[in-house]
């Protein structure tokens, strides 16, 4: 179709938005190439069809900003979000056998599989009844804003497949994540921060930077890991000596080869190279006020626990380099960064692979995580900045009703990683808090109602924030890709 080699190369969202077809888009492209600095400054009246949304939005967005509050490793919904009684009667009894004739398991052995009931208490919160497990009661005082999620539902088994499934709509490598569909679709507030941010806690996920990447898409829209310490990005400070006159002027002059190489080969990553140089130097001057929280209020501190004491009874892989304040921070600084401007923020604690201690090491977990995601519910609320943000707790699937009994060890004392059901939740964003979502069987195995898969959760989040799944789309090696792959579905109930 395209005889332009170029073209043939990169038909992107971008080229797609200044078709005659497409009426604003010249002016969204416009927009976005003076703000990469590639086009001078100009002023144009915004259409009024197309006011009260984003220029690149498909209709009116609930949602501006999203927080997504990754647990790695998997937490037991059986133990938080999902009460079994009838797993509790049959403690230490065996599930039939048709029902793990077909099932594959990360390390559970068939033969001697029994059922493991929850030990912890549970009770119902807020004006909705709202059930959680005493692990969670920070968290659980905020269960009318909430909506619990207990019917979703992944083909993956493993942490790395299924972490790339919840990051990018599919288990394969090289794919965008749902952070860079958002910059991609709607461009970042943030004139000076990345519009996607990356921050981690504990010893990191196992699925690394493929979780924040970009793909095949420009590398400007990858997540941007900040540090824990020091500058928030390596190298970010200038060398001792170097004026910032003097790095401007090299910018400049990096800026002037780089245009003309482009201009001979048509690379749009030289675009992306210019755009990252140019936010590294804004960066420069910006980034600094936003890791001072001095600045913040003793209450806003303690609130989100930045200073508290170890817990006395800390153990585990969760308690790794001080996870419970640079949690705590993290949280504090996802707040700081949402109100200026950055799209998505991810925060990670991979903490939550329990195959044993599950009782011990999930109840430390839960008092990292607890208070300060508590404090950021809050916060955003306060600051009526909630309504717009969009926060998410989520990981790549839930834990087995059956107790792990790995060779070698006398007790069940863990899970093993199940997908076939699992809970997470959301709150903000233009989404109705205070429902329950769907539900699993009484043993907590499968989806006995209303299921969800992750395509069908990527799809309601593009809605919220304005754009629909089935337009946002990417051609790359001869298809249009997008974040649902070939499935998902808006479920509207969840919309407030």
């Amino acid at each position: 179709m395209y005889s332009d080699p170029a073209l043939r190369r990169e038909q992107t969202r971008r080229s797609w938005l200044t078709s005659s077809a497409c009426g604003p888009g010249a002016l969204a492209l416009a927009s976005l190439l003076q703000d990469d600095g590639l086009l001078p400054q100009a002023k144009a009246a915004l259409p009024a069809e197309m006011a009260g949304r984003s220029l690149l939005s498909h209709f009116a967005p609930k949602a501006r900003n999203c927080i997504f509050l990754f647990q790695a490793g998997a937490p037991s919904h059986l133990d938080l979000f999902d009460p079994k009684p009838r797993l509790k009667e049959l403690d230490g009894k065996p599930l039939p056998g048709e029902i793990l004739e077909k099932v594959r398991f990360a390390f559970i052995q068939k033969e001697a599989a029994v059922l493991l009931g929850s030990g912890r208490q549970w009770s119902k919160h807020g004006e909705c009844g709202m059930d959680f497990s005493d692990t969670l009661p920070m968290l659980a005082a905020c269960a009318d804003d909430i909506l619990m999620i207990r019917s979703m539902h992944s083909e993956q088994f493993n942490h790395h497949p299924g972490q790339l499934l919840l990051s990018c709509g599919r288990a394969t490598f090289g794919l965008p994540t749902m952070g860079s569909w958002l910059n991609y679709g709607l461009g970042s507030e943030s004139q000076n921060l990345p519009g996607y941010v990356v921050l981690t806690s504990g010893r990191g996920s196992s699925g690394g930077t493929s979780l924040w990447s970009s793909g095949f898409l420009p590398t400007h829209y990858a997540g941007v890991l900040f540090r824990n310490q020091g500058d928030p990005v390596l190298n970010l400070s200038s060398p001792e000596g170097i004026t910032r006159e003097q790095e401007r002027r090299t910018l400049d002059a990096l800026k002037t080869l780089n245009r003309s190489r482009f201009e001979q080969i048509q690379d749009p990553e030289i675009n992306s190279r210019i755009a990252n140089y140019e936010l590294a130097f804004r960066m420069q001057a910006h980034a600094p006020e936003l890791m001072q929280i001095s600045g913040e209020s003793q209450a806003t501190l303690e609130a989100y626990g930045i200073d508290r004491p170890q817990h006395p009874r800390a153990t585990g892989r969760g308690n790794v380099a001080n996870a419970h304040l640079t949690y705590a921070r993290n949280c504090l600084l996802a707040r700081r960064l949402v109100e200026r401007g950055v799209r998505f923020v991810n925060i990670i604690y991979e903490a939550w692979d329990q195959h044993s201690d599950l009782d011990q090491d999930l109840a430390y977990n839960c008092w990292v995580v607890d208070q300060p995601i508590a404090a950021l519910l809050r916060d955003l609320k306060q600051r009526g900045l909630l309504e717009s943000t969009l926060v998410v707790w989520g990981a790549e699937f839930g834990r087995t009703p059956l107790g792990e009994n790995r060779k070698g060890r006398a007790a069940n004392t863990g899970r093993d990683h199940h997908p076939a059901s699992f809970s997470l939740w959301m709150a903000g964003g233009g989404v109705k808090g205070g429902q329950t979502y769907g539900s699993s069987d009484d043993l907590g195995w499968g989806v006995a109602e209303a299921p969800v898969h992750i395509n069908d959760f990527h799809a309601t989040i593009l809605h919220l924030f304005g754009l629909d799944h089935l337009q946002l789309t990417h051609r790359w090696q001869g298809r249009d890709f997008r974040l649902t792959d070939v499935g998902g579905q808006v479920i509207s109930s969840w919309l407030a």
